[in-house]
């Protein structure tokens, strides 16, 4: 007790009294928290000014970061770097260990340094940041290799590098074009008797949809407060490229999760071609909680293999990524950690996505009906029945182990996480989702829209293409209905807004042109109408519902809007279509802006 008194006097500092050190020690020591990071929390310290005071205190030497050019002495395992807390570096020639030690850890060298004081020159005290630095800069050949063929090796069947050849991807884009023609075509060459099957293929879609609508709307239910010694250790993932301005509003919202900092490990994975954006992050690095993955600079340049670059650091029971524009509800992990608890069957729980600017006009509004209508009706009601749920690309949580056992992300494909929604059905790992927001902002301008749509297009089609490359196995996978919905909900995503968007340009046309012709109306004509009113109407239907669950009830006027909305939608899958043909792995950058602290207040508001 002596030797452990003597080390945290020396974190507290000159300044503070033996009474704070006391205190503080005797705090760490009921809650059973590392007395270094309780320390460093409660007295506001950088977590590098913590081990250097205790490392000084017993004689040992401190560094910030493990010198340039120290090469690794031996090799290391990816698959352990989560529990790496010591390695030997040659660093000037001198073989040298540096380690990132708890409290316990430190007292125990302190101890080794004063039976054998040449160890100043042979170990050095450093961050865990620092060393995960090192970690991933040593091992980044591995750790790349790993990120774009773990996939490959673990489950060849299901990536897009081996099933999206260029055959494929023409034949998929000619299948699109002709199915489309057939369908709208088909009124003005078919006979009656073929109505029904047409009017059937055409609304499957928005009937599953109308499904969904019925499906009851169960909040997650509050829960008494669990104790912090009860809450497990707790992985975030933050995947940045070129968001230097996004990280300060990044951090100020990670620090505000209603969660220990001690049980949180939040991983900063930033491109090293985003230098900006490294020096925003390292300037937050004395925070224990915060450390950087630095991803090299390779193909594909995709945030699926960033994510799996950085999956091997992750040491929590549970995992969840967030984007840079994200602002999740301070208790969300808290929450999430409660309906896994009361689940054990849910192995991917996916948090309510919610626009948070939708008064800044049309495109945010609409978008922000979108949101709702999919995050607050639609997925609540796949995951209730069981189906295979296209998760949104930011805001899921995961257990660890079942992320691991599946075999990460798809480096190569765009929508991710929409991917991994699948891959986690065909193994019978289920899905949930949490009435816990995020708010994110939707793109103001139509340009940086329409680039963030044509990649979600493009990643739907690749998800598609992939899990039907062996229909046969699919099937086997997911059963007969689970495979139908599959099938009718990601066709419905890539078709819906080509048909509607054809359809509404061939009545008017035809009105134009028919001059009054339209009035006189047979089955067919009626039928498109139908078709047309319904498939509009259940959509205006699920928005409006989704917009009163979140709390946005003003914006239901602009939805009126949304057949424009869906005409801009089909343009930019024809896009994709392109895109898919002759770029299919390259992904488009969303950029975004940080959040004034006025806008913040109008959120906090609602």
């Amino acid at each position: 007790m002596p030797r452990a008194f003597r080390l945290m006097r020396a974190i507290v500092g000159t300044d503070g009294d033996e009474a704070v050190a006391r205190r503080l020690l005797e705090e760490a020591l009921l809650t059973e928290v590392d007395p270094l990071l309780h320390a460093a929390f409660s007295l506001n310290i950088d977590i590098s000014t913590a081990l250097e005071r205790g490392a000084t205190a017993f004689g040992l030497t401190f560094f910030d970061v493990i010198p340039a050019g120290s090469g690794s002495a031996g090799p290391l395992r990816i698959e352990r770097l989560a529990d790496v807390h010591f390695v030997r570096a040659t660093t000037l020639g001198e073989e040298v260990a540096y380690a990132a030690p708890d409290f316990n850890g430190l007292m125990r060298l302190g101890a080794l340094h004063d039976t054998d004081p040449s160890l100043t020159r042979r170990l050095c005290i450093v961050p865990g940041a620092a060393l995960r630095q090192y970690l991933a800069a040593a091992a980044a050949p591995d750790l790349l290799v790993a990120a774009r063929q773990g996939l490959v090796r673990h489950w060849p069947s299901a990536t897009a590098s081996l099933e999206l050849t260029l055959g494929v991807r023409l034949a998929f884009g000619a299948l699109v074009l002709a199915l489309v023609a057939t369908l709208l075509a088909l009124p003005y060459l078919a006979s009656a008797w073929a109505m029904p099957a047409w009017a059937a293929v055409m609304l499957l879609p928005a009937l599953i949809r109308l499904a969904s609508l019925f499906t009851p709307n169960r909040a997650t239910a509050p829960e008494a407060r669990v104790d912090p010694q009860d809450l497990p250790l707790y992985s975030v993932l933050v995947p940045l490229r070129d968001e230097a301005d996004m990280v300060d509003q990044l951090c100020r919202g990670l620090r505000a999760l209603d969660y220990p900092a001690h049980r949180l490990d939040i991983i900063f994975v930033v491109e090293q071609r985003s230098p900006k954006t490294v020096a925003a992050v390292r300037r937050h690095l004395g925070d224990a909680r915060f450390s950087l993955v630095e991803v090299p600079h390779a193909l594909p340049l995709t945030k699926p293999k960033a994510l799996d670059f950085a999956l091997p650091f992750c040491r929590g029971e549970f995992v969840v990524v967030f984007d840079a524009e994200d602002r999740p509800e301070p208790g969300q992990l808290r929450q999430v950690v409660n309906q896994f608890r009361r689940a054990p069957h849910l192995h991917c729980i996916q948090a309510r996505l919610v626009i948070a600017n939708g008064r800044k006009g049309a495109l945010p509004a609409l978008f922000a009906g979108e949101y709702a209508a999919l995050f607050s009706v639609f997925l609540p009601a796949l995951g209730r029945w069981g189906m295979v749920m296209p998760l949104g690309g930011t805001s899921n949580h995961f257990r660890l182990a079942s992320l691991r056992a599946i075999g990460g992300w798809d480096a190569y494909n765009v929508t991710e996480d929409a991917d991994l929604g699948v891959r986690l059905a065909r193994r019978r790992l289920s899905c949930g989702t949490s009435s816990s927001a995020t708010y994110e902002d939707a793109p103001e301008s139509l340009r940086v829209w329409m680039g963030q749509r044509r990649r979600w297009m493009k990643g739907w089609m690749q998800t598609l293409l992939v899990h039907n490359r062996h229909p046969r196995q699919l099937i086997r996978d997911l059963g007969w209905w689970r495979f139908l919905v599959f099938e009718i909900v990601v066709f419905g995503m890539i078709l819906s807004p080509l048909l509607h968007t054809g359809f509404l340009l061939t009545c008017l046309f035809a009105l134009v042109i028919g001059r009054g012709e339209l009035l006189r109306l047979d089955l067919w004509a009626a039928s498109c109408l139908s078709v047309l009113a319904l498939g509009y109407g259940i959509a205006f239907a699920i928005q409006i519902v989704g917009l009163i669950r979140t709390g946005q009830m003003r914006l239901l006027p602009w939805q009126l809007l949304l057949p424009v909305y869906w005409i801009a939608a089909a343009w930019a899958t024809l896009r994709a279509l392109v895109d898919l043909t002759l770029k299919p792995f390259d992904w488009i950058k969303t950029a975004h802006r940080p959040v004034s602290d006025t806008a913040r207040r109008q959120v906090a508001a609602e």
